[in-house]
């Protein structure tokens, strides 16, 4: 009997929604279309909200950018209202009942997390307009708490990992071919390249640094001798696909992380220690500023410019003569360095540049592309931008969150015993590499499209460490903490 209540009342609202439905598309209120999907993700947060999670991984290349909302910021749908409920249940589940594992929150990454977190606030509260910098802090925490914390959890199931990765790189890929395909319609040229993946992704810089993210995953499976050879070809035929993508991307930011992310491998294959490769690093960079003058000069030398000849466009890297989008680059690079010597501890707050860069521009460094209104974009740099938002203690918290992943990335990778999880870390490691490399050039930590796999790559390697780092004690069920 009660089953056959439960059809009844099924079949009796299928009914009334299509007559509400039809009548509501008669009057054009379309709106109301939405009402499963609503009801799907309600259910699935109420009853699987790892599902869920997944769910909005998979949604992310193809959610849509709507620009200069309220308040100068976008917002991505449907991605962003869903991860943004998603945070607010496991807030409140964490006040009903405490359910984090205190290993994670131990975790030198996840210290390193929230010390950030506690300076962004404090920033917040200093601002200069703090509607801006405090949005800012609530998008920040959205995607920190459901793709980090909720991640590791997440992670606890090994398959997951595997799962996050393939579930961002199938959608991902129709937007490949959307994008290729707009693009051949005006015969690969250059110019186009940079809005064609329009309005799935903002320019041609986002996309290229999600194709270099997920290139060291997809030349894992193409190559690993314990998947099936159908797994592998569609893997290598995935790969060849980013790879052309990349090529019609005249993403150059992109090739250089690739390179670099090349080098990491060959250091993680000699197996160099990485406290010596830091002390490298500052070396180069020490040298670097000292001789700073001689280095523009010498790069001033080079005026080629963007070309669709692949060897000129790479040589136009170097370009701060001619090329236009250098030259802006680095114009605003300049105003953020004065907003940081007027406000070096606090800065001018979390978000605020781009409304308070333009009286700090010069006239002689100025562009034909610069702009006083704020609406072309940031500081174009993960680490610039926070140094005029946030001072001296935003760049440095931020740096102990890339320094702790890249150190724990390079200790699991030395100390793994089991070759299949020191693949993933490999490739999760140099994924991540690519980004915080292309972070030099560009920053998009404040979209869903980069920070899923931003925070979900940490998460990655925190999991690892705390979960699957004894192969005696994997867990191989989904976590019950994530199931309400």
């Amino acid at each position: 009997m009660s089953a056959q209540k439960n059809i009844l009342w099924v079949l009796g609202l299928s009914i009334a929604f299509i007559i509400l439905n039809a009548v509501c598309t008669y009057f054009e209120f379309y709106y109301f279309n939405l009402v499963p999907a609503v009801v799907l993700v309600v259910l699935l947060a109420l009853f699987s909200l790892d599902k869920l999670i997944l769910f909005v991984v998979f949604l992310t290349p193809l959610a849509i950018n709507l620009q200069n909302l309220e308040g100068g910021l976008g917002l991505s749908l449907p991605t962003e209202p869903i991860i943004f409920g998603i945070m607010l249940i496991y807030i409140f589940k964490q006040l009903h009942k405490n359910t984090m594992d205190i290993k994670v929150m131990k975790h030198p990454i996840t210290i390193a997390i929230i010390i950030n977190l506690i300076w962004i606030f404090i920033t917040c509260v200093t601002s200069d307009i703090p509607v801006v910098s405090f949005k800012f802090l609530i998008s920040r925490l959205w995607f920190v708490i459901v793709f980090f914390f909720l991640c590791t959890e997440l992670f606890k199931n090994y398959k997951n990992i595997k799962r996050f990765n393939w579930l961002y790189i199938l959608p991902f890929t129709i937007i490949i071919f959307y994008t290729l395909y707009e693009h051949s319609l005006m015969n690969f040229a250059e110019a186009p390249a940079n809005y064609v993946m329009s309005p799935f992704y903002n320019d041609h810089t986002i996309y290229g640094a999600m194709l270099a993210m997920f290139f060291p995953v997809l030349i894992f499976y193409s190559l690993n001798k314990k998947y099936s050879g159908s797994i592998k070809f569609a893997a290598f035929s995935l790969l060849l696909i980013f790879i052309i993508a990349l090529i019609f991307s005249y993403t150059r930011a992109a090739w250089v992380s690739l390179a670099v992310a090349l080098i990491s491998f060959a250091l993680l294959l000699l197996r160099i220690k990485f406290k010596y490769i830091m002390i490298v690093f500052v070396g180069v960079a020490s040298v670097a500023l000292v001789y700073q003058t001689e280095i523009v000069m010498k790069l001033e030398q080079n005026r080629q410019d963007a070309s669709q000849d692949f060897d000129k466009h790479i040589q136009s890297i170097s370009n701060i003569s001619t090329d236009a989008s250098n030259l802006e680059r680095l114009n605003r690079w300049n105003a953020a360095f004065r907003m940081f010597a007027e406000r070096p501890v606090f800065g001018w707050g979390p978000g605020t540049y781009s409304f308070e860069y333009a009286p700090f521009q010069h006239a002689h460094e100025k562009t034909i592309i610069s702009t006083n209104m704020g609406d072309k974009g940031n500081a174009h740099s993960e680490y610039i931008g926070p140094l005029s938002e946030s001072g001296v203690l935003g760049v440095l918290t931020f740096l102990g969150i890339i320094v702790c992943t890249l150190s724990t990335g390079f200790r699991l990778y030395y100390t793994l015993k089991d070759n299949e999880t020191k693949k993933i870390v490999l490739v999760t490691l140099l994924g991540f590499i690519t980004y915080i490399v292309h972070g030099f050039l560009n920053d998009f930590l404040d979209t869903d499209k980069a920070s899923v796999p931003f925070w979900g790559f940490i998460a990655i390697l925190v999991a690892i460490d705390i979960y699957h780092n004894n192969p005696k004690e994997e867990i191989i069920l989904t976590s019950p903490e994530l199931i309400p």
